[in-house]
């Protein structure tokens, strides 16, 4: 099995994406993550859910939950109006990770290593310079566990 046989159609945002509409696109799509793409259509990195959240979650609450417990729902309803007008740019990760981006032939343990390795939800699959599609976590493992 390759990963053309596992490649899954997939939306893509850019930099400048508002970030309401990307954590709108994996809200409505249940997506794990999203592939960032240049104005050439190639992915630069993939964005998961998780680096959406922080931007919305305050930074004290994220280093101790604790205090998420004393801020009352409405305060708690304001840091996610936090986002409207932030871009995908300000949700990226600040250090530079290892891009997860394979090719239709790579074979099925190929692209897990690759997902393992990135510590990513999907692997971009490009094909003579363009987006493909990718391969999800979950298709990779109902795919393997079904075999």
């Amino acid at each position: 099995m390759r990963a053309r046989d596992l490649l899954t159609a997939f939306p893509t945002v850019t930099l400048e994406t508002p970030v309401a509409e990307a954590a709108r696109l994996l809200a409505d799509q249940g997506l794990p993550g999203l592939i960032v793409v240049d104005g050439d259509g190639l992915p630069i990195s993939i964005l998961p859910g998780t680096q959406v959240l922080r931007l919305a979650v305050p930074g004290y609450c994220q280093d101790d939950p604790a205090l998420a417990r004393v801020v009352d729902e409405a305060h708690a309803d304001g840091f996610l109006r936090a986002v409207a007008g932030r871009t995908v740019r300000e949700a990226m990760p600040r250090e530079r990770r290892e891009l997860p981006v394979t090719d239709p032939d790579a074979t099925v343990l190929e692209v897990a290593a690759l997902m393992a390795r990135t510590h990513s939800p999907l692997a971009a699959v490009v094909d003579d310079g363009r987006l493909v599609g990718a391969v999800t976590l979950r298709t990779l493992l109902d795919r393997v566990l079904a075999a």
